[in-house]
């Protein structure tokens, strides 16, 4: 029998553990994690108003994985050796005949004063903060932003800020107290979140000046101070900072015989195998594939990505080409606690719906549905 090792325990490695388990391989599997938990971040943007609390978005393991016949290793990786048959995590070392890199990314934390600021989707703790925020400001200015990596551009989480930020002024109205806030949307481009489509940027440009969200864009953040943004283009008062700063690999690479795109993440193929490597593949935020300008870092990706390694794992265990690649697909829904926007893209085709009360129950739905699988 040969030994799957799967590093992570989100979406790209559960939905791996899924498609393996669905392709009729029966090979013996072990999850590396920290806590055999699924947090659902996507509807991280419903913490702050009350719509969802922390216990509503941490999903339990252990039946899954027993469903699914699968091993957990408590543990934290540490580094990836001997040409990604070895891997070494604080809770010792582990053998393997296919490997799979599903660990997600990090955050850039290089901005100088990058502690004033919440970084909302770092987790459920980062969200309840902003809970917490709000419901102790009597008024004052929120603001309101995201930046990407660099060296590698579409490492960039922008759709949920987008979401905090429509969110929390649809909550501020609800509490008939919005006319005490003044919220700032800053951004280094003169048009945030290109990769949604030149239509979805429209039409949330024009929904911030509809609801007298101010706007600070195409200038680079410099730094934050405690109650300031400073950027190249000048700098604003800030009562509390929402910030997300651009992706990179997860600090374990550091040192591991893992190839490493410009960005830092793991360098792989259109079958999402890493360069130049036997039976090692990645999946999810923690890899660098091939594809359009515009391809996100989003869970519904790394769904895609987690199919095609188990499509080709079962296929190099039956002895055929390892041949699968996945598609390069954005969906989303722009929500903003009482309706949503529907942006779609793939290959040349991009839509962007407008703003409908059924898109926010819609997602709802979705969040319901998926996790499901789980429980």
């Amino acid at each position: 029998m040969n030994r799957i090792v799967i590093l992570g325990s989100g979406f790209a490695a559960l939905s791996t553990v899924r498609g393996l388990r669905a392709a009729g391989v029966a090979d013996p599997v072990t999850v590396v994690s920290p806590r055999h938990e699924l947090v659902y971040l996507p509807s991280l943007i419903w913490l702050p108003s009350g719509k969802r609390s922390g216990g509503d978005l941490r999903v339990p393991l252990a039946g899954f994985f027993a469903r699914h016949d699968v091993r957990w290793h408590q543990g934290s990786v540490q580094q990836v050796k001997d040409a990604g048959r070895r891997v070494v995590t604080d809770a010792g070392e582990l053998d393997n005949d296919f490997l799979v890199i599903a660990t997600g990314g990090r955050y850039l934390r290089r901005l100088p004063g990058i502690e004033h600021a919440i970084i909302p989707c770092e987790g459920i703790a980062a969200a309840e903060s902003i809970r917490d925020r709000l419901a102790a400001m009597d008024g004052g200015t929120i603001a309101v932003g995201f930046a990407t990596n660099p060296k590698e551009p579409g490492a960039v989480r922008g759709g949920p800020m987008f979401e905090f930020l429509f969110g929390i002024d649809t909550l501020l109205r609800q509490q008939g107290r919005r006319e005490r806030f003044e919220l700032v949307f800053f951004n280094p481009s003169e048009q945030p979140g290109q990769r949604l489509g030149p239509a979805a940027v429209a039409k949330m440009l024009a929904r911030m000046r509809a609801l007298n969200i101010h706007t600070h864009l195409g200038h680079k953040p410099l730094r934050f101070e405690p109650d300031r943004v400073v950027t190249e283009g000048g700098d604003f008062a800030a009562d509390l900072i929402l910030f997300m700063p651009g992706l990179t690999g997860p600090a374990w690479l550091d040192g591991s015989d893992l190839p490493l795109s410009e960005g830092g993440f793991v360098a792989a193929e259109h079958t999402c195998r890493v360069r130049g490597m036997e039976r090692v593949y990645v999946a999810g935020d923690a890899g660098s594939y091939p594809g359009p300008d515009w391809m996100a870092k989003q869970a519904h990706q790394a769904d895609l990505q987690a199919g095609a390694v188990a499509k080709n794992i079962a296929a190099e265990l039956r002895g055929q080409p390892a041949g699968h690649g996945f598609k390069a697909e954005l969906v989303c829904i722009v929500d903003s606690l009482d309706a949503g926007m529907l942006v779609y893209r793939s290959g040349r085709r991009n839509l962007s719906l407008p703003r409908m009360r059924g898109l926010h129950w819609l997602k709802q739905q979705f969040e319901a549905r998926y996790l499901n699988q789980y429980r």
